[in-house]
């Protein structure tokens, strides 16, 4: 239990892969803090298996592209907890499409929550963790935002950003003590990916050098890590969660 008395957000957990990072907390000591923008039902469901685990959990409704919501989600968090110590962006959307048919709308939607909410979310934990000395960030890009992806400019930007991101809030927040870290996943199976055609799943799962798709327990497991004490020497890093697919 080496996250005992910690309190984490975790940004669009409701399901997914932020889903599997909230439980992976808890089951390490954390108090979670399940962020969802419109399905309460499914955060309500990561919630309750976080209790039946043993664990405290608490869902909180806010889009991340807002700041009205992201200062409420803070603000919720600190009145029901009292601090915050980890904060996982995990929050993400995609408008794939072709660059050419690719709507201003497209672009917006996805920059708005898979970049910009990252920023709204680290700024708004940062006072607090700056204050304290202490604190751990993992933002969650993807290896579109390091190799790109045709159909995905809008994603593949956002996730590059998110990397850039990271490393100047890393090398800022450094000297109080706050580390900020980047997971970049590559295929991992969740409602998002399942829907795609059999023959794409299986041209995907030739590039990925380990021969297999990823589950999200693969990058919940190294988000744990990386908030955890046995990380304290790393800070700005970017650790690909892919099978071997960016290699």
């Amino acid at each position: 239990m080496v996250l005992n008395d910690c309190v984490a957000i975790v940004t669009g957990s409701g399901r997914g892969i932020g889903r599997s990072i909230a439980l992976e907390l808890a089951s390490a000591g954390a108090k979670v803090v399940v962020n969802y923008a419109g399905r309460s039902d499914k955060a309500e469901e990561t919630v309750e298996l976080i209790r039946q685990a043993g664990g405290e959990s608490l869902a909180v409704q806010a889009d991340v592209s807002q700041e009205i919501d992201v200062k409420r989600l803070i603000q919720t968090t600190l009145d029901h907890y009292g601090k915050i110590n980890i904060l996982v962006n995990n929050a993400g959307i995609t408008r794939d499409t072709l660059l050419l048919r690719m709507k201003e709308t497209d672009w917006d939607a996805v920059l708005d929550t898979n970049l910009k909410g990252v920023f709204l979310c680290t700024k708004a934990v940062s006072k607090g963790m700056l204050k304290q000395r202490s604190g751990v960030i993992v933002n969650i890009s993807s290896v579109v935002g390091l190799s790109g992806n045709a159909g995905q400019a809008n994603y593949a930007a956002a996730k590059a950003g998110v990397i850039g991101f990271s490393k100047s809030v890393a090398k800022e927040f450094a000297s109080r003590g706050v580390r900020v870290n980047v997971v970049a996943p590559g295929y991992i199976y969740t409602d998002m990916t399942e829907t795609l055609p059999e023959g794409v799943q299986s041209e995907i799962l030739r590039g990925i050098p380990l021969g297999r798709i990823g589950k999200p327990e693969d990058v919940a497991k190294v988000v744990r890590f990386l908030v955890s004490p046995e990380a304290s020497y790393i800070t700005g890093q970017t650790v690909c969660v892919d099978g071997g697919m960016e290699m």
